[in-house]
C-alpha cells in the first residue's frame, strides 16, 4: 500500500460547556491521525448576578496548548475553532470585550420567548428563520441584554468568532453559528432587520458573514512571541460544534440520520433545502445552517448534560464508565421521564430533580447510582426513538441508519437501547467527530481534501465504528406506554 504523508499539520480547538482540548491531526498512510495535545476545564461561574464564561482563560489555554505543539518540534499548523452556539461577546469601541459573556443556562431569558412572541408571532419567526424556539437563543438573550451595555457595543461576536478575533485581529461572523441566533433570514441569507429591531441591535454591529472554510489569517505576532507559538494559520471552520460534528459524521447516501451525543443530544438529518412546514414548526425542529450549503434539520435534546450533572454531584466517587456499568445491572424502563422538561435545564441538584419528578408523577423513585443513570439512559433512548420516527414522518423518508457520534457514542448500553427501541441500525463513532469535522473543513480549505464526501470517506477509513443491530418489535409496548405517559414529548 502506498504510504501518503502530507506535511500539513492541523489543530482543532474544540471547546464544550465543561472542557476544551486541542487535537493535532494530519494524514499518514492514507489515514487521518488524531492526538490530544492539551485539555482544560471550562464552566461558568456567578459574577454580578449572572452565570458567565471566563473567555480570557479559554484563550490563554489555547495559547498554552499551541506552545506545547511548538515544543513537539512542529513549526507551522493550520487551526480551526469550534464551540457551543448562541452565546456572544460584546466588544466596545476600543476593540476589547465589555464584560465576560453570559452563559446560555443563565436564568435571565426565562419567559423571554413568550414575551417577545407577543410582538412577532411564533409562526412568522419560524417562517423567517426556520429555527426552533429555545429561551437561550441569541435573539432572546439580546432581547434581555443590558441596554446600557448595548449602547457601548461596537461589535457583537459569537464565542468562536471572538476567540478567532483575539488571536488574529480579524473579525467575522461564521454562518453555521450565526444561524443559531434565530435572527438569520433563510430567504435572504442575512440578519433579519425586524428581529434585530426587537432585540435592540443593528446588523452593522455584527462582523461580515462568512462561510465555513474561510481563511481568517495568522495569529498575531505579539501572541506568538509571548507564548513561543508555531506559525499558526487560522481557518474559520464550521464554528458551531454541532456543525463540525455533522461534518465529522461518516454518513452515506440519503437514508441516514445523525445523533450528535454530547452535553446536548442533537438528532436530525442533513438537508440541501430547509424544512419549515407545519409539522416541523409544531414539533419545534430547527434548520441550522451547515457547512457547504447544507442545513442541519434537528431536534435539541437535553442529552448527556443530565449524566454530567449526576457525575458531578457524586463528587468523584464514580467514573462515567463505572456509572454506566452500574446502570447496565438495572432493568430499564422503570420510569417514564420527559428528559426535555425545562426543570432539567440547570437545577440546583439533578439527582433530586429526577427523584422529585418521579414522586410527582407517581412513579418508582430511583435510589442507587445505577438506578438513577439507567432511568436517564432509558428515557434518552426512548426520546431518541420517538424523535427518529417523527423525523421520518416530517421528511416522508425511511431512515435506515442512525449515525451516533460524540462522547455519548461510547456508551454501548445506550446505543443498543436506541437501536432496539427505534428499530433502526445504529453505527456508533467516531467519538471525536466534532474535532474531526473541524479538521476536515480545514483540510478542504488547505486543499488536502477535495470535498466533504472525500472527507467522510477518510473518516470511515481511519476510525473504528461499531454497529448495533435492532431486535425488531422488542420494545413496541414500552414505546407505546412511553408516548402515552409523556404526551409524545411535544415540548415547544
Amino acid at each position: 500500500m502506498k504510504v501518503l504523508i502530507l506535511g500539513n499539520q492541523y489543530i482543532a480547538v474544540d471547546i464544550g460547556a465543561s472542557s476544551g482540548r486541542l487535537m493535532l491531526s494530519g494524514i499518514s498512510d492514507g489515514k487521518m491521525t488524531l492526538k490530544e495535545v492539551h485539555r482544560f476545564k471550562n464552566g461558568f461561574r456567578k459574577i454580578d448576578g449572572h452565570d458567565r464564561w471566563n473567555i480570557d482563560l479559554l484563550i490563554e489555554e489555547i495559547c498554552c496548548g499551541l506552545a506545547k505543539v511548538r515544543k513537539m518540534g512542529i513549526e507551522e499548523v493550520t487551526l480551526g475553532i469550534d464551540t457551543w452556539a448562541v452565546d456572544y461577546v460584546l466588544v466596545g469601541s476600543d476593540g476589547r470585550k465589555l464584560c465576560d459573556p453570559v452563559a446560555y443556562r443563565d436564568g435571565r431569558t426565562r419567559d423571554a420567548v413568550e414575551e417577545l412572541t407577543t410582538k412577532i408571532p411564533k409562526k412568522e419567526i419560524y417562517k423567517k428563520t426556520g429555527i426552533q424556539f429555545q429561551n437561550f437563543n441569541t435573539l432572546y438573550q439580546l432581547y434581555r441584554e443590558d441596554r446600557e451595555l448595548l449602547k457601548k457595543t461596537r461589535m457583537i461576536m459569537m464565542i468562536p468568532d471572538y476567540i478567532g478575533y483575539v488571536l488574529t485581529g480579524n473579525a467575522v461572523t461564521e454562518v453555521t453559528n450565526a444561524s443559531t441566533t434565530q435572527m438569520m433570514n433563510l430567504r435572504h441569507g442575512l440578519f433579519d432587520e425586524g428581529l434585530l429591531h426587537e432585540a435592540g441591535v443593528k446588523a452593522e454591529m455584527f462582523p461580515p458573514l462568512v462561510e465555513a472554510g474561510t481563511k481568517l489569517g495568522g495569529i498575531k505576532e505579539d501572541l506568538r512571541l509571548e507564548y513561543d507559538l508555531p506559525k499558526t494559520n487560522v481557518v474559520t471552520v464550521a464554528t458551531h460544534d454541532t456543525a463540525s460534528a455533522v461534518a465529522g459524521t461518516p454518513g452515506r447516501g440519503h437514508d441516514w440520520a445523525f445523533l450528535s451525543s454530547g452535553t446536548w443530544s442533537l438528532l436530525g438529518a442533513e438537508l440541501n433545502v430547509p424544512e419549515t412546514g407545519s409539522q416541523a414548526f409544531n414539533e419545534n425542529y430547527t434548520n441550522e445552517w451547515g457547512a457547504y450549503g447544507t442545513y442541519r434539520f434537528l431536534k435539541n435534546i437535553m442529552g448527556m448534560w443530565i449524566v454530567q450533572c449526576i457525575h458531578r454531584e457524586y463528587q468523584g466517587r464514580y467514573t462515567f464508565s463505572e456509572l454506566a456499568d452500574m446502570a447496565g445491572k438495572v432493568s430499564p424502563f422503570r420510569q417514564f421521564i420527559d428528559v426535555n422538561d425545562e426543570r432539567f435545564m440547570n437545577p440546583e441538584n439533578m439527582i433530586d430533580e429526577i427523584r422529585n419528578y418521579c414522586r410527582e408523577t407517581g412513579q418508582e423513585v430511583p435510589e442507587t447510582p445505577g438506578e438513577i443513570v439507567m432511568a436517564v439512559y432509558s428515557n434518552l433512548a426512548m426520546f431518541y426513538a420517538d424523535q427518529l420516527h417523527k423525523l421520518e414522518r416530517i421528511l416522508e423518508e425511511k431512515i435506515e441508519v442512525l449515525n451516533i457520534v460524540g462522547g455519548g457514542s461510547n456508551v454501548a448500553l445506550l446505543d443498543q437501547l436506541t437501536a432496539d427501541l427505534s428499530g433502526v441500525r445504529v453505527v456508533a463513532g467516531p467519538g471525536e467527530a466534532t474535532a474531526i469535522g473541524n479538521i476536515i473543513v480545514s483540510m478542504i480549505s488547505e486543499g488536502d481534501l477535495k470535498n466533504i464526501e472525500e472527507g467522510r470517506q477518510l473518516i470511515e477509513d481511519s476510525f473504528e465504528l461499531k454497529e448495533y443491530v435492532p431486535s425488531p418489535g422488542k420494545y413496541r409496548e414500552i414505546m407505546e406506554k412511553y408516548q402515552k405517559a409523556t404526551g409524545g414529548n411535544d415540548n415547544d
